[in-house]
């Protein structure tokens, strides 16, 4: 642009006239502010170009300036903008044609249409070339740009499904150290109290009851451990298997020894379970048991009813009077309609027809 301006000086001084001096200047310093305003001054150098064809007859150097302009305006403004800006050209190639072979021939003969055409076509190439390439950047630009984007996208929706699957680990660790933590503290206490009373009067059964806090206590350090491991980043969590349909009858015996009256009709050995519906089914009678300890009261009958078939159903039913303690429905059914609700099944918990709590659960396989 710079080399352009001063060529425009150069001849307009070598030519004498003030007229082409001052029209190539108009034409070519607008230049300057071609990318931050392409309309304002590709209308500038096109009124200057029109003032041009009205004053002067032949072509000078600053109308290199138009599609310089021209090209700008198709890369840097609309698709519109340069549409317009193109037909502008296209007719101004016309004109411009018409006026220098006038010009040109006009000393010994009248021109005619086939002396105007090679003018109007060299002039509209150029501006068809200016626009074409002018647009083919815009349309580049915006491509890129949008990959750009896309890429953006993606990596931010990346971070949001791991931040989401962290989200629903934390939640599963959570109902899972809630069910851990829960029953073992519930047997502990239990035990713990019955021993204290036994102590005084057969130090066998106090014996025998610290014995069972103590399993139960390793029991559920072994559990923590297992869940807190999962939390490890880069190391061998060493998890042990998840309990299941086979850990049932421990499960059960655990609670008689609790001195719960409990009743089981469970699966047979045989009967076989994906780990994770095993795992829900197992923490769904743990949890229930725990809350049958908590809010039945301890003269309350407990059974245990677990069927799989093209449908698994748990329902545990007891007799206690859970249906009137107001903490029954607490964080520990939530956290069973959750693992119910990942193997799209319902769960349902509320007082019995004779009093008691049922809760039962129900998925399709």
């Amino acid at each position: 642009m710079a080399l352009l301006a001063l060529s425009v000086v150069v001849v307009g001084a070598s030519a004498g006239s003030l007229t082409w001096l001052l029209l190539g200047l108009a034409q070519t310093i607008p230049l300057i502010w071609r990318r931050h305003h392409p309309v304002a001054v590709y209308a500038a150098i096109a009124g200057a170009s029109v003032v041009q064809a009205l004053v002067i007859d032949t072509p000078i150097v600053s109308q290199l300036a138009y599609p310089v302009a021209l090209y700008n305006l198709a890369r840097h403004g609309s698709a519109l903008a340069g549409a317009v800006g193109l037909l502008v050209g296209l007719a101004g190639s016309v004109v411009a044609a018409v006026d220098w072979s006038q010009t040109a021939y006009a000393s010994y003969v009248r021109p005619d249409l086939t002396d105007y055409v090679p003018y109007a076509f060299t002039i509209g190439a150029i501006v068809i070339v200016a626009w074409a390439l002018g647009t083919l950047s815009r349309v580049r630009d915006a491509y890129v740009q949008a990959l750009v984007e896309q890429g953006e996208r993606r990596v931010i929706e990346a971070e949001q499904r791991v931040l989401l699957a962290a989200g629903r680990e934390r939640a599963r660790i959570a109902r899972e150290m809630h069910d851990v933590v829960a029953h073992g503290l519930s047997v502990i206490v239990v035990q713990a109290d019955g021993g204290r009373y036994a102590a005084a009067k057969d130090p066998a059964i106090a014996a025998r009851t610290l014995e069972t806090v103590a399993e139960t206590g390793r029991a559920s350090l072994a559990d923590m451990r297992r869940l807190l491991g999962l939390l490890r980043t880069g190391e061998e969590s060493g998890r042990a298997p998840q309990p299941g349909l086979p850990d049932l009858s421990a499960l059960i015996d655990l609670a008689r020894e609790t001195g719960a009256r409990v009743t089981a009709d469970l699966p047979g050995p045989d009967v076989q379970l994906p780990e994770a519906e095993a795992l829900t089914v197992y923490r769904i009678v743990q949890e229930s048991l725990t809350n049958v300890r908590k809010h039945a009261g301890t003269a309350a009958e407990v059974h245990v009813e677990v069927t799989v078939g093209s449908a698994v159903v748990v329902t545990i039913t007891d007799t206690g009077r859970g249906a009137q303690a107001p903490t029954a429905d607490g964080l520990g059914l939530v956290g069973m309609g959750e693992r119910v609700a990942v193997h799209r099944g319902s769960l349902t918990a509320g007082p019995g027809h004779d009093g008691g709590w049922v809760v039962t659960a129900r998925w399709t396989r």
